[in-house]
């Protein structure tokens, strides 16, 4: 293997290199089943939280949208009130104060951390299930999810150095969030369709980029077999991946979801 290969180059050989190859295969086992329990989380919750929001009741209903859906109390408070914005801006916030803690974090708290901002995922893109069909949902998030796991494999198997795509992909993403906060306050909307493009294209190279990157953080840190830190690693990779999925998923679904 092409990872053994480079641990012998660097004087690791022999059973520990072998050690830290099985590792390896564990680690990354790991980082897509955390992912993986942060995807159910988070569609459950979706799931959970739009079924709770809308009523066939007239007299339950609260508002009505305009394609006919009628909501509940719950439902115009997540979906028609100001707390709407807060919901749409907690997940990165979150994300953010997670990355900034998690070195004060043991693994175990690092993990029910994660499954927790899932949840609060999925309420933020619960509306999903009133706005699309559950049929373009779900053929959009089988075309996701094979998408995903061929960027993926591709990530972890080339030899290709993608560290130089790490700036660049960044920088898009920052671009990414101004033009969508510009699009949805100043035009209304009307350049959702190339802007989901775009993003399309930026989380397909993140998935990418960001698989190498958990493979190559794992062969420089398991020489020193600290596992705690290797665990809080898998955590964190565990959320790069999941973000690259949800976001790829969200784009693909404004590009390809029939909506209600």
């Amino acid at each position: 293997m092409a990872q053994f290969d480079a641990l012998r180059a660097t004087g690791v050989t022999g059973e520990r290199a072998a050690q830290i190859d099985e590792g390896l295969r564990a680690h990354m086992n790991k980082v897509y089943g955390t992912m993986s329990v942060g995807m159910l989380i988070t569609f459950a919750a979706a799931w959970a939280i739009s079924g709770l929001s809308v009523t066939s009741d007239p007299s339950q209903a609260v508002v009505q949208l305009g394609n006919g859906t009628l909501l509940t109390s719950l439902g115009a408070a997540i979906y028609t009130s100001p707390l709407r914005w807060a919901l749409m801006f907690a997940p990165l916030l979150f994300v953010f104060g997670f990355a900034a803690s998690i070195n004060r974090l043991s693994a175990a708290t690092a993990q029910v951390v994660f499954y927790a901002f899932a949840a609060v995922m999925g309420v933020s893109i619960s509306s999903i299930f009133i706005v699309f069909t559950g049929m373009s949902i779900a053929s959009t998030f089988l075309v996701t999810a094979i998408a995903f796991a061929s960027l993926s494999l591709w990530g972890y198997v080339t030899k290709k150095d993608l560290s130089g795509w790490g700036t660049f992909l960044f920088m898009g993403v920052i671009g990414l969030i101004v033009a969508s906060l510009v699009n949805i306050f100043f035009f209304g909307g009307a350049f959702a369709q190339p802007i989901a493009f775009i993003g399309v294209l930026l989380f397909a190279g993140l998935t990418a980029y960001d698989t190498q990157n958990i493979k190559n953080t794992y062969l420089e840190h398991a020489v020193h077999g600290d596992q705690e830190w290797l665990g809080k690693a898998a955590i964190m990779g565990a959320l790069n991946l999941y973000l690259d999925f949800i976001n790829m998923f969200m784009f693909l679904l404004q590009l390809l979801g029939n909506r209600e």
